[in-house]
């Protein structure tokens, strides 16, 4: 590996640690009593909340990747996205209510900055596409390190010993993070130092203006809301579950729209469409592991190992566990999926195992459902299930993503990627409601149902929407993606 890559493999698995283990407990912290510690919400709120939380963060990558294209530069932004998620976790830290409404959207401010310009970072430094999609898979697969200790200490120390003392842990990681890119920096050279178009003097003023325009109007109607009673986490849920479908329509016609971009590059926006709803759908379905899973897991699986009942935020690190045993297998077989269609056939598969561990889930909630504690194998073949299909997705929507507009728009195109993401957790936080009306076992069997029949969907139309996707593109022959898996896994 490179100098450069391996500065930014190390940061991107210690910003996962903080964002992982907030995944494990948020939901348990959330839902734990006041005199544990806990914010003392109802069960319903709580599985919501998570939804909401990772909507929220995702609707706000589109302004992150702007900061950086246009305002900081990637790699300053990097090191801003720490320290606003440093500032979020020792927020959280506090043991009371007002900390942690402020601290958690702090946290997704920070990880919203961050992950967009990380990832275009890593393509930047890439250049061409010719070991993109290896470099991205084998950092993806390896941050999976740190998916797998959070949940195992984070969720040990939050539950068993003290909520704070979890939050302060994330906090120093993150605080590492920053410490880390910004002593790596030089390893860069030019490349993400300064924005790919740097805003003129009368934008930056207009900027300015619009920005502080909002954050009045914000305080103003929060200040509003509390004053007259109003101001509720089911009212914040709402408003953010609203804001997620509005903000992707109006994001991407605003991108469509730039008079920078031609025919071609608006042509492949425009099958680029379709993956990104793709996406929306199969990123609301794994989100469930860190809500109603984990909540079932506390609830209704058998937690007893040799005489000792473990967490229920343990179960959330067999995801990354299952990622790391697969990623030798993955990495041969990846490649060869699909050819030049590899993008629809890839996020069909994805689709289509999540859809599959939705309909075992559904199976174990009707054995839960007589109020025996059920094995963890059910949850366990779940999270297998949503293992596979996430390091298939992942890797190639990120790869991909990267070629669809000129690197002027990598970070807003990137940026658009998590927004569309954010629109599944924002459904998510409405949809996880709906367990109250629905019985289990037809909830996931329902949505299992729709992720299945859209990932067959994806499977039929496959040659028409890789047309659409490479426009205007040279597309390497398909073993051209097999040597590039090769040459990065050495």
């Amino acid at each position: 590996m490179p100098r450069w890559y391996l500065t930014l493999f190390t940061s991107d698995a210690l910003e996962r640690f903080g964002f992982y283990g907030l995944q494990a407990i948020l939901v348990l912290y959330a839902s734990a009593p006041v005199s544990r510690g806990g914010l003392g919400l109802p069960v319903t709120d709580a599985a919501t909340l998570f939804g909401a939380w990772i909507g929220f963060m995702f609707m706000l990558s589109i302004f992150g990747g702007w900061l950086g294209d246009r305002l900081l530069g990637n790699r300053r932004a990097l090191v801003v996205g720490c320290l606003v998620g440093v500032a979020g976790y020792l927020c959280l830290a506090v043991p009371a209510g007002w900390a942690a409404a402020v601290g958690l959207p702090l946290v997704a401010v920070g990880s919203a900055v961050y992950k967009p310009n990380h990832q275009a970072m890593i393509n930047l430094m890439f250049g061409g596409s010719r070991g993109r999609e290896a470099g991205i898979s084998l950092m993806y697969i390896a941050t999976q390190v740190s998916a797998l200790a959070a949940p195992l200490l984070v969720g040990y120390l939050g539950e068993r010993v003290s909520w704070s003392l979890a939050f302060l842990v994330a906090a120093l990681v993150m605080l590492t993070t920053a410490i880390q890119l910004r002593l790596g920096a030089g390893q860069f050279g030019e490349v993400g130092h300064r924005p790919v178009r740097s805003l003129t003097a009368g934008e930056r003023t207009t900027v300015a203006r619009r920005i502080g325009l909002a954050v009045a109007v914000v305080v103003a109607a929060v200040l509003a809301l509390g004053l007259a009673g109003l101001l509720s986490v089911s009212m914040a849920i709402g408003l953010v579950g609203v804001f997620s479908v509005i903000l992707p329509i109006v994001c991407y016609i605003v991108v469509y729209r730039n008079p920078g971009l031609g025919a071609l590059d608006r042509r492949r926006l425009r099958a680029f469409l379709a993956v990104f709803l793709g996406s929306t759908l199969f990123w609301m379905i794994i989100a469930h592991a860190a809500s109603l899973l984990n909540l079932f897991a506390r609830d209704h699986v058998d937690r007893l190992v040799l005489g000792m009942e473990i967490p229920a935020s343990w179960l959330q690190a067999a995801t990354p566990l299952f990622i790391l045993l697969l990623a030798p297998l993955i990495a041969v077989v990846l490649p060869a999926l699909g050819g030049r269609n590899h993008v629809p056939v890839k996020l069909a598969i994805g689709l289509i195992l999540v859809g599959a561990g939705f309909l075992i889930m559904s199976l174990a909630t009707v054995l839960a459902s007589s109020g025996e504690k059920v094995s963890p194998l059910w949850l366990v073949i779940v999270y297998l299930t949503h293992a596979c299909g996430e390091v298939i997705v992942a890797a190639v929507i990120i790869s991909a993503a990267a070629e669809v507009l000129p690197p002027g728009f990598m970070g807003r195109t990137l940026g658009l990627m998590w927004l569309f993401a954010g629109l599944g957790g924002g459904l998510g936080s409405g949809v996880v409601r709906l367990a109250e009306v629905i019985p289990e076992p037809l909830y996931y069997l329902g949505l299992g149902g729709v992720a299945a029949v859209c990932g067959l969907a994806f499977a039929l139309g496959r040659r028409p929407l890789a047309n659409g996707l490479t426009a205007g593109l040279h597309t390497p022959a398909p073993h051209a993606s097999g040597d590039a898996v090769k040459e990065g896994s050495r």
